[in-house]
């Protein structure tokens, strides 16, 4: 780290933080991201974006990463990959305690993102990328004419079920209870999809890949106890996600899922701290929403720091 205070420091080396890191330096603003483990976040993991404009083949999300943080140091934005374990948000200038030290910022951009919560069951991050996915809108089209599994019950099971129903063969919602947990205005469009069929009080707890590619699930009934497999193509995990906002619990406000409580400003409840990506409250949780929040974020950035 070249400096000790930063005018803006990005908690967070994924779309958003390095979208918000390239509008902050070049609006001459000392910018500084700070990345646990390697450019990208959730990104990183996807082998092939085909829903990121700009991009008429897609691409490798690992490789969209460097692409992004490349851009943003081109112009004079610093990364120190280093792990934070304490903040100040108070404070001003902002204490970000980490790994390699101790750093301060003017403002801070929490860019920390959110991890699809698993179903915990052996192999399953083995096969992601090979069978099983955590995003519809992400993967659908490469089961498109094929048979899935959609697992969940609530909201975002639904709105995969839906979405899966008008690109596959056949769609099935596997659910460990007898009633979604969904909102009633999902029910009536699941039930016309002709496609979608429910299966209920089954426990998803095997992934049946021989050749290390999904082909099948085992399930246990949670009522009768009684074992059986389902063949499919691949298998939705829509069980909720997972906000990385533990750090910050008690210095800024989070919604009842842990999520940060932030705008279309990304102005969060702290002054001169803003939330971008997949951490903060929002409706849709994409690529191009988070880089969409990361310039946003810089205007009200610079907004905040012309009043100091």
């Amino acid at each position: 780290m070249k400096h000790s205070t930063y005018d803006v420091v990005i908690i967070g080396g994924g779309p958003g933080g390095y979208a918000a890191a390239l509008y902050c330096v070049r609006a001459g603003l000392s910018t500084l991201v700070l990345e646990k483990l390697s450019a990208g976040g959730q990104m990183a993991t996807t082998t092939q974006v085909d829903n990121y404009p700009g991009f008429d083949e897609g691409i490798d999300g690992f490789e969209l990463a460097e692409k992004m943080q490349r851009g943003a140091e081109r112009f004079g934005a610093e990364t120190e990959y280093a792990e934070v374990t304490a903040l100040d948000l108070t404070a001003q200038p902002k204490r970000i305690t980490t790994s390699a030290g101790d750093v301060f910022g003017r403002t801070v951009i929490l860019a920390t993102g959110a991890s699809p919560r698993p179903l915990g069951i052996p192999d399953e991050d083995a096969l992601r990328g090979r069978g099983v996915s955590y995003c519809a809108t992400c993967d659908g089209m490469f089961f498109r004419g094929k048979t899935v599994v959609v697992a969940g019950g609530g909201n975002s099971a639904a709105e995969d079920a839906l979405v899966l129903s008008k690109i596959c063969k056949k769609v099935y919602l596997v659910h460990r209870r007898d009633t979604l947990r969904a909102t009633k205005s999902y029910l009536a469009p699941l039930e016309k999809a002709s496609n979608l069929e429910f299966v209920w009080n089954k426990q998803i707890d095997r992934l049946i890949a021989p050749d290390g590619q999904l082909t099948a699930i085992g399930m246990t009934d949670r009522v009768t106890g009684e074992v059986s497999t389902l063949e499919t193509d691949g298998l939705f995990v829509a069980i909720g996600r997972v906000p990385d906002t533990a750090l910050i619990a008690g210095q800024v406000e989070l919604d009842e899922q842990g999520y940060i409580v932030a705008d279309e400003t990304t102005r969060t409840s702290v002054p001169g701290v803003f939330a971008v990506g997949d951490a903060r409250t929002k409706p849709l949780r994409q690529i191009i929403t988070a880089a969409s929040d990361g310039a946003t974020a810089s205007k009200f950035v610079e907004e905040y720091l012309n009043q100091l």
